[in-house]
């Protein structure tokens, strides 16, 4: 039976607990989150960072202490994000300096909200280079369909190596939009041979992951993701709750949920 790997993206840089009081900001308050969450079933952790304040930070030291407290409680996989939100330029790969398994590369320039998702080529293949030379795996974050073509020419000039990991997100206001069409172009855009997890922002949320896994995928999901778990009743989330949801899918569709240990062969992690 087909093994379904199950991210959970706890936090993001963008939710704050005005929005969603579950949302978890304190090192301690995601690293509680994050267990809870691998106890239900998840194998990876898409972890960013907040400081004090409860901002953005690519501080290596918040993101080993919340690695290191997450080691003494559990074997989840750790990922963690140098995402264009976390901080500026070639800073946003400070984490990397801290150990994680794997690390989120986005292979591509796109629009957020109210900003630019930017990835310049330069800062893209420093990244990649910085997660080789640590050891740490990419997972490729794919906002548009270019960003897949990125990836396969990096691949090509050997700044990425195989097998590829891919995270296709979709519904991000200003990038590509979530339906079913746009998530089918998306995976027969991929190169053949790789892993891709499916991502779903917003209303898109619940349908897309379900689909993602009819269709071969792995799954994300979390309140970086969604603030809602039901629109048409106005139901907040927890991070438990959208797991909780999300292995019921993976198992009434036929499949069973990878365990930390499976996942991190099938992501070919040492």
């Amino acid at each position: 039976m087909r093994k379904v790997i199950l991210t959970i993206a706890p936090t993001g840089n963008v939710p704050v607990k005005k929005e969603n009081a579950n949302v978890p900001v304190t090192p301690r308050e995601i690293v509680d989150d994050i267990v809870a969450c691998y106890e239900l079933g998840a194998s990876v952790a898409h972890i960013h960072a907040r400081d004090e304040h409860g901002l953005p930070t690519t501080n290596k030291n918040i993101f080993l202490q919340i690695k290191e407290q997450l080691a003494a409680r559990c074997d989840i996989i750790t990922q963690f994000s140098t995402g264009a939100r976390g901080g500026r330029d070639r800073e946003r790969g400070d984490c990397l300096e801290a150990g994680p398994e794997m690390a989120s590369l986005t292979t591509g320039s796109s629009n957020f909200t109210r900003g630019i998702n930017s990835n310049p080529p330069e800062l893209i293949e420093y990244l990649a280079r910085k997660m080789k030379d640590n050891g740490v795996v990419p997972e490729i974050e794919i906002f548009d369909v270019s960003m897949i073509a990125n990836a396969c020419y990096l691949l090509q000039k050997g700044i990425l190596i195989e097998p590829l990991n891919f995270n296709l997100v979709l519904n991000v206001p200003g990038s590509i939009p979530g339906s079913p069409k746009n998530l089918l172009h998306l995976v027969e855009s991929l190169p053949a041979g790789c892993n891709f997890s499916v991502t779903a922002v917003g209303r898109a949320h619940a349908d897309l992951i379900a689909m993602g896994i009819v269709m071969g995928a792995n799954i994300r999901v979390g309140l970086e993701d969604t603030l809602v778990y039901s629109y048409n009743e106005g139901i907040p989330a927890s991070n438990a709750m959208l797991v909780k949801r999300a292995v019921r899918l993976i198992r009434e569709l036929g499949r069973e949920v990878a365990d930390p240990e499976e996942a991190r062969n099938m992501l070919r992690i040492k």
